[in-house]
Order: structure tokens, then sequence, then C-alpha cells
């Protein structure tokens, strides 16, 4: 069935729902766009501050009977409002407030461990496929979710195909690659489709995906955020109890201004900053073996001890490494033993060693 046709019978099928006030669903403004991909549907209801709560059971039941027209598709509704006017200099919303819920673990994980970049292009997604895979190798049972819902990337860096199974318990059964468990948006869109949602339908759809994902046992959640400090950083940050956050930066300044503000950011959220990785460090040209350091080098270092932050480790910047994610067959899976491995693999004892993950 083509995807105008299954929005429209969802959209008749929640029309009749009640809302607050005596009215339907199909005629309340906030009311969003229906969205639909192969594998879920999508759709916000927008509220006044404060009406979160009233609006529960209404949400409830547009969830059920958009399931009954989903054609078995995943669905997920988000329930969001706007913040209340304030004056000039308003702190961010905390956790407790109105309509966001308390931190939480996320069941079937122990330790959840977000992977950050200040700016995009700095490989954070290489980077989190990588580490993930130096852990499991370690002995650690691992996870990765894709969190960047707008550029997805991790099935292309694990050669995922397919999409996710939707079980009998309405939960979603995460993908596999290489003994990693792995979730992301990326495996339910169809070629190039986009993903237009505004921040708070994003943010939800993150939560569904991260609490609706039947993980099993983890030992590590790796959550490979967007660049930059948006709204789905700050759900994440809101919502989960982080063992703490990794920030991802080459060594130039313009990409170290931007990895200061995530710093900034999770240090204002109160999440331990686990350390800082400075990729693309160097390149080593394979057939004379003179090193460049194409992007300055050391300046991650650098900020690191400024900032007073753990410093993780330099990755060079090899043509293999671009050549095995592209073909979704990450080095540290199939080239382990190789020198681009090892560098992943260092950070990934380093981070172990640090204490933050037990």
């Amino acid at each position: 069935m083509a995807d105008n046709q299954t929005a429209a019978l969802v959209r008749a099928a929640i029309a009749n729902v009640d809302i607050p006030g005596g009215d339907k669903l199909g005629a309340y403004k906030g009311l969003s766009e229906i969205i639909v991909t192969p594998s879920a549907v999508a759709f916000a209801i927008s509220v006044e501050p404060g009406m979160e709560g009233a609006f529960g059971p209404a949400r409830a039941d547009a969830q059920r009977a958009a399931e009954a027209a989903s054609g078995g598709r995943k669905v997920l509704v988000s329930l969001t409002s706007d913040k209340a006017p304030g004056k000039t200099g308003q702190q961010a919303p905390q956790a407790h407030g109105s309509g966001i819920p308390p931190k939480t673990l996320v069941n079937g994980v122990k330790h959840v461990v977000a992977i950050a970049s200040g700016k995009g292009g700095v490989g954070k997604s290489t980077v989190a496929v990588n580490l993930a895979l130096g852990l499991k190798a370690l002995g650690r049972k691992v996870g990765v979710l894709d969190a960047d819902l707008y550029g997805p990337s991790v099935p292309r860096l694990l050669g995922l195909e397919g999409q996710p199974v939707v079980r009998e318990d309405e939960l979603f059964t995460p993908m596999s690659a290489y003994g990693l468990e792995a979730m992301s948006i990326g495996s339910m869109l169809q070629g190039d489709q986009a993903v237009i949602w505004r921040g708070p339908m994003a943010a939800s759809a993150l939560r569904q995906l991260l609490r609706e994902t039947a993980w099993g046992d983890l030992d590590i959640l790796i959550v490979d955020l967007p660049p930059g400090t948006g709204d789905i950083q700050l759900s994440l940050c809101q919502q989960v109890e982080l063992a703490g956050a990794v920030i991802v930066s080459t060594p130039q300044d313009l990409a170290l201004i931007d990895a200061r503000k995530a710093m900034d950011m999770f240090k204002k959220l109160s999440v331990p900053l686990i350390g800082l990785v400075e990729n693309m460090s160097y390149f080593v040209a394979p057939d004379t073996g003179n090193r460049y350091d194409i992007f300055g080098h050391g300046g991650a270092r650098s900020a690191a001890d400024e900032l007073g932050v753990p410093f993780l480790g330099e990755i060079p910047l090899h043509m293999a490494v671009r050549e095995q994610s592209d073909l979704g067959a990450p080095v540290t899976a199939v080239m382990s033993d190789g020198p681009e491995a090892a560098a992943f693999n260092a950070i990934a004892a380093r981070l172990l060693s640090g204490g933050a993950l037990g």
C-alpha cells in the first residue's frame, strides 16, 4: 500500500479520538502531518504547556487506533508542548519539569555512552561504530543506537540490510552485525527518503527507538548523536542516565571551537565527560611512510588539557578506514590485527580503564 494511502487511513482512524474539551482529534489544530515509512508511522500531538497529563489518554487512544490502520508498521506518537514564555536568560527545562519524565535507566542496558561532536564531518559515526567493536573485542556486550535521525549512517557503516522486526509485544528487535546489536531509523527509510521532523517530534522518536527496542542484556549502549547541541542531545541528556559522553574532534581550530561547545553543553546538563578523541589526527603516506599533519596536530590534546578532560587518543587518517566504512565492513571488525584498528582498540581499552563503565 502506498505511503499516502496509509497516511490517509491512519488519519481517518484517529479522527474520532476524544480530546480534552469534548472535541475530536481529527479537528484539532495541534495534530501534525502523518509520516509513513516502510516500517513506521509517526505523528505528533502538540498541546499547551501543562496539558500533557490531560492529553495522555488521547495519546494512548490515538496510538491504538493508528496501530489498527498502520498495516503492521510500528507507530510512534509524540505528545509535545512548546515551552511557556519566560524571561530572557531563562534556564533550560529540568528533567522533572512539566512533560519531561525523570532520568531513568534503559531496560536491559548497564551503561549508556554518548558519542558526540560539535560539528559534522569529523568522523563521529565512524568512531562510534569502531569503538563499539573495540569494546566488543574486549569481551563486552555492546549495542549501537543511531540517534542522528536526520542523517543516519550506522546502517551503511555496519552493512545493515532490511528493516527491524516488530515483536508481538510491540518492541523492535534490534538488527545485528559483527556481534553488535544496532538500531537506526535509517533502516526504516526508503533510499534517499528524508526525515523532516520538528525538534520535539524527533526527540520523541528517539525516545521510542531507545525505550521500545528489546536490547536484551547489554553492558554498553553506544549512542551516536547528531552533530551540534540541539533537541535530540537535550532530550537524551534529560531522560537517560548516561555513564558519560565522548567528544570527537579533528585537530583544526574550527572543529575544536564547536567541540568546546559540545563539552559545555554536557557539563551544564551534568553529564560526565569521559574524554576527547582526536580523529584524522595525521596521515602517513603508504608509499613513503612520511607523516603529514593535514589538519594540524595536537589541538584536541591541548584542548583536553586546558579543560581538564581526559584525552583518549589520536586516530590517524587511513584510506582503509574510509574504504571499509563505505563497504559496511569496519576495520575494527575485518582488519582487527592491522594498524588501522589499533587506534580504535586502544581508545576502547582506555574507556574501560577510566572507571566510568564499571
